[in-house]
């Protein structure tokens, strides 16, 4: 199969087509692009599972264009979520609700609940505004590996088993939205995202639950997940100075700190330097380690971001993608 990059005015008409006929098309949001097909089509969105390698039973994330659209997917909307969209939407924020009964178990992995999202970029509201449906759509990317936030990323992982990219430009927030469940009393945050606890908790009013760690099905929720093909190894950045002084050309480091400038212009690795301050580094978390990733080395270091709230996704996203140490 030939995968198009679609680039010019007649982008959104031409995917929107593709889709309605049961293809997969790679799509732009704020977050990372996603692997795009009609969520109202099993068949359709059965092929999410094999382009990408994952488990048929990964529950997937439902992109609308608007929340005037929950009612045609949850069975029931509760004030919470209406106060949630209303704050957070178009934007990073999916909504763990219960799903109607024409919501299929392909999309959903065989479980009750279909998380929901309106996506902030312009191409993606256009396209879903034109097919007036739901798109199901997790990353663009193989299973397990680093999420794509360029078209060029996303044609080095599926280019030959989609039908196209559309293409948006790079990703303005660069990680996945955070997930809130509301199918129980108490809202628990269920994957750490761009909306902190904290936001959600100043909307709703009422306290939010966080669990470090859970069984829920929900996307990103496995121990291995967002992992380039080179092992990745995390240091302090005390750890990483020190260890720089030994490093060869084989090895690429990844880091935000200027204090290691001087250090690693003493030695042959490969590096790439992100922003100090949280949004930029987020946004170019995962373009980096896919740069690195296609460089002539062995391994990549990275320098561990600060280990507080505001970097909670952060966090979450390098605890999945780092190789354990033996």
């Amino acid at each position: 199969m030939h995968t198009d990059k679609l680039v010019d005015e007649k982008s959104v008409s031409i995917a929107a087509k593709l889709l309605e006929q049961g293809e997969l098309v790679a799509v732009p949001t704020e977050t990372v692009y996603g692997l795009a097909a009609d969520a109202r089509q099993p068949h359709a969105v059965a092929k999410i599972f094999a382009a990408k390698g994952r488990p048929a039973d990964h529950p997937l994330i439902v992109h609308i264009a608007h929340a005037s659209k929950l009612s045609d997917w949850a069975k029931m909307v509760p004030d919470t979520a209406l106060l949630l969209a209303e704050a957070f939407w178009p934007g990073p924020l999916t909504l763990i609700l219960e799903k109607q009964e024409t919501v299929s178990d392909v999309v959903t992995g065989g479980h009750p609940s279909v998380g929901l999202r309106c996506p902030a970029h312009p191409l993606m509201l256009a396209l879903l505004n034109e097919l007036d449906t739901g798109l199901a759509a997790p990353s663009a990317n193989p299973y397990k590996k680093i999420s794509p936030t360029t078209a060029e990323q996303v044609l080095f992982g599926l280019s030959g088993k989609i039908a196209a990219v559309l293409d948006g430009g790079p990703c303005e927030v660069g990680l996945e939205s955070t997930i809130v469940d509301l199918t129980s009393s108490t809202p628990r945050i269920l994957r750490a995202g761009p909306i902190s606890k904290t936001q959600i908790e100043s909307v709703l009013g009422v306290p939010v639950d966080m669990p470090k760690k859970h069984n829920v099905a929900v996307s990103g929720n496995v121990k291995a997940h967002y992992q380039p093909n080179k092992p990745l190894y995390a240091f302090s950045t005390a750890d990483l100075q020190s260890r720089l002084l030994s490093a060869g050309e084989n090895t690429a480091v990844l880091y935000f700190n200027e204090s290691l400038n001087e250090a690693i212009s003493h030695t042959k690795v490969v590096s790439l330097k992100l922003a100090d301050n949280k949004a930029d580094y987020a946004k170019g978390l995962y373009h980096g380690l896919f740069t690195l990733d296609q460089a002539e080395v062995t391994e990549i270091w990275l320098e561990l971001p600060p280990a507080n709230d505001e970097w909670a996704d952060v966090q979450d996203r390098l605890s999945r993608a780092v190789t354990e140490l033996s």
